[in-house]
């Protein structure tokens, strides 16, 4: 034992689990605190730091208890360097490997990414196919990867291979819904059915797709609530940006005033609206009478806009064709009830 008293060994040992634990819980407190602020740098070093820590945590119990002594380290030390000496060429090589297929990678997601961001109108399609690009870059690399750097340590790869085909007729057969997803994405990204960015709606959940894969698909709403899904389970779809959107509004004038004479003026002013409503396509235009109701003439204004931008547009009508009937004292009514009384 490191002492030959058990208590002061009992207490060099609590102390060193206090130790532990006290950092840890700093480190994560810290890095909960700083969130997306915390640099990569920080956290790489932080959890260095931590799991250097641990080990010799753990290396400094296994001598207080003699469970580990000088000697056996040294052994193992030595063992160990010797290891590396015999292997200098493999770890090398393997490390090369690593190095080559990051810079691959590297070049790969800035050349997609650069072909993702030109502008233009197929922009969303081009971001799509590049995303899924290199879902399948990623994956190829790191399996011809690891396949490379078993050969490099001298493993025969090619009964690897045959156990990837069996094990990939195994997968097959027992994982009908992976294929199901993988294949639907497929046509869901061919067939073009939506791209990144494209607002969409599957079973009541409306939103903008942020990202496309061969077995899921990411939605965010406006609450940025984000629902991932199976691209199997992507039976029902309305995309909303196939084409241009509508804006509608309705509103309401009282029975006293001049139907025509509205809408002529409503006709007149609202197009000059679009100076300042570049997203505004066509219009806006007063369709005309949609409905007698029991205390007002209702009226519908449409306007053609871009895609998902007719929430903006509808609300800026609402507010110009009140203060244009406003301006011209024409009444907007209010419901109201007439009672007649026998005298």
């Amino acid at each position: 034992m490191f002492f030959d008293s058990v208590s002061l060994n009992l207490a060099l040992t609590f102390s060193i689990v206090l130790f532990v634990i006290g950092f840890f819980a700093f480190s994560f407190i810290h890095m909960r605190r700083k969130g997306l602020n915390l640099k990569r740098g920080v956290a790489i070093a932080l959890y260095g730091i931590m799991l250097l820590s641990f080990l010799l945590a753990v290396l400094g119990l296994f001598m207080i208890w003699d469970a580990l002594t000088w000697p056996q380290i040294v052994t193992f030390l030595q063992e160990t360097l010797a290891f590396i000496m015999r292997s200098i060429a493999s770890i090398i090589g393997s490390i090369v490997t690593i190095f080559v297929a990051l810079i691959i990678l590297k070049v790969v997601k800035l050349s997609l990414d650069r072909f993702a961001n030109k502008p233009g109108p197929l922009q969303r399609r081009r971001l799509t196919i590049s995303k899924v690009s290199m879902s399948l870059t990623r994956y190829s690399i790191a399996v011809i990867g690891i396949l490379v750097i078993l050969a490099i340590w001298d493993i025969n790869v090619l009964p690897a291979l045959a156990g990837l085909g069996i094990l990939g007729l195994v997968v097959g057969l027992g994982a009908q819904k992976l294929i199901n997803d993988i294949i639907s994405g497929l046509f869901i990204i061919f067939e073009r059915h939506f791209d990144v960015g494209d607002m969409i709606e599957v079973d009541g959940f409306k939103g903008e797709v942020i990202d496309i894969g061969l077995k899921t698909t990411k939605i965010k709403n406006w609450k940025n609530e984000i629902k991932i899904m199976s691209n199997g389970d992507v039976t029902k779809l309305i995309n909303y940006s196939k084409d241009y959107s509508t804006a509608v509004v309705d509103f309401a004038i009282a029975y006293k005033e001049d139907a025509q004479k509205v809408i002529d003026l409503l006709n007149a002013e609202l197009p000059k609206m679009k100076v300042h409503l570049p997203m505004i396509v066509d219009g806006p235009t007063v369709v005309g009478i949609t409905k007698l109701d029991t205390s007002s003439v209702n009226m519908m204004v449409i306007a053609k806009c871009q895609n998902n931008q007719h929430y903006d547009v509808e609300r800026q009508l609402r507010s110009r064709i009140m203060e244009i009937l406003k301006e011209n004292g024409i009444e907007i009514p209010f419901p109201q009830i007439v009672v007649h009384t026998e005298k």
